[in-house]
């Protein structure tokens, strides 16, 4: 029998917001997972935006919390790269979240120098032929530079629609010039690994509650740590014919209080 949770991950788009609207009950889940104090962190793939833009939207959404209860790709990679990587980065993000790389030695996009690493990031309609290429031509270079993903997501649901995700760009360059990205978000396992070491939680003892099959809810099992599939954000339904199978598959993160108290470890609920 698996051990009882103890702690949560948490995706945010999607699954506490869509758009610049708060799900219906999700501010009241987060309500009880604080008076209950159940350990939880806020993960996302989002790149196209800093954690201090993140911070201000929840604060409108009445979800207030600090830039410590968030991980995102670009802060695992900033850290990642200040370990491994000496020179010049190439950022493909959107202008607001390279100040998450403050610090570092960011190249010109416009020049030919030899970079020692490209970062690839969700950048959205920035993303043209001559930019897609640029990336190439450094990959191209000797010594090679890194390609880091910050995640995999393949596409996320906006207020007017699907849009393409940072994912079909990375296989792109992977496929072009035969480099492995190394992946700093979800679903790969060192961004989880890197969550949890955060949290301060054993995979055995977190749940992942997400509305992605495969960057949440795959992600997240094969590293052993049970999920909760709900039904907002970019859930289908023939997410549930494939051969991921979450812990639970819950209306909305609204149901996680319910969920957690016939499921997950006891909490004395207070009033």
């Amino acid at each position: 029998m698996a051990p009882e949770a103890r702690a949560l991950l948490i995706d945010m788009d999607g699954v506490l917001y869509q758009g610049e609207q708060a799900l219906p009950g999700a501010c009241e889940a987060l309500d009880w997972l604080a008076v209950n104090r159940i350990p939880h962190l806020f993960v996302t793939n989002t790149t196209s935006r800093p954690r201090a833009a993140l911070i201000e939207k929840l604060g409108r959404l009445k979800m207030p919390m600090d830039a410590g209860q968030i991980l995102t790709p670009p802060v695992a990679a900033a850290r990642w790269l200040r370990a491994h990587v000496k020179g010049r980065v190439a950022l493909f993000v959107p202008d607001a979240t390279r100040i998450e790389f403050e610090g570092l030695e960011i190249a010109d996009l416009s020049t030919t120098l030899p970079v020692a690493a490209v970062v690839i990031g969700d950048y959205g309609e920035h993303w043209t032929f001559a930019a897609l290429n640029q990336a190439f031509r450094w990959l191209m270079q000797e010594p090679k530079p890194v390609l880091i993903a910050l995640g995999m997501t393949r596409y996320w649901r906006a207020e007017d629609g699907l849009r393409l995700d940072t994912a079909p760009y990375v296989a792109a360059l992977e496929h072009a010039t035969g480099q492995q990205a190394v992946v700093l978000g979800k679903p790969a396992a060192p961004f989880f690994e890197a969550a949890l070491g955060q949290l301060g939680a054993s995979a055995s003892e977190t749940l992942m509650i997400g509305d992605d099959i495969r960057a949440d809810i795959d992600g997240a099992q094969k590293l052993g740590i049970r999920s909760l599939l709900v039904r907002t954000g970019k859930f289908r339904p023939e997410d549930l014919s494939r051969d991921i199978h979450p812990a639970a598959v819950l209306d909305s993160f609204a149901a996680l209080p319910q969920w957690w108290r016939q499921h997950a470890r006891p909490v004395r609920e207070k009033r």
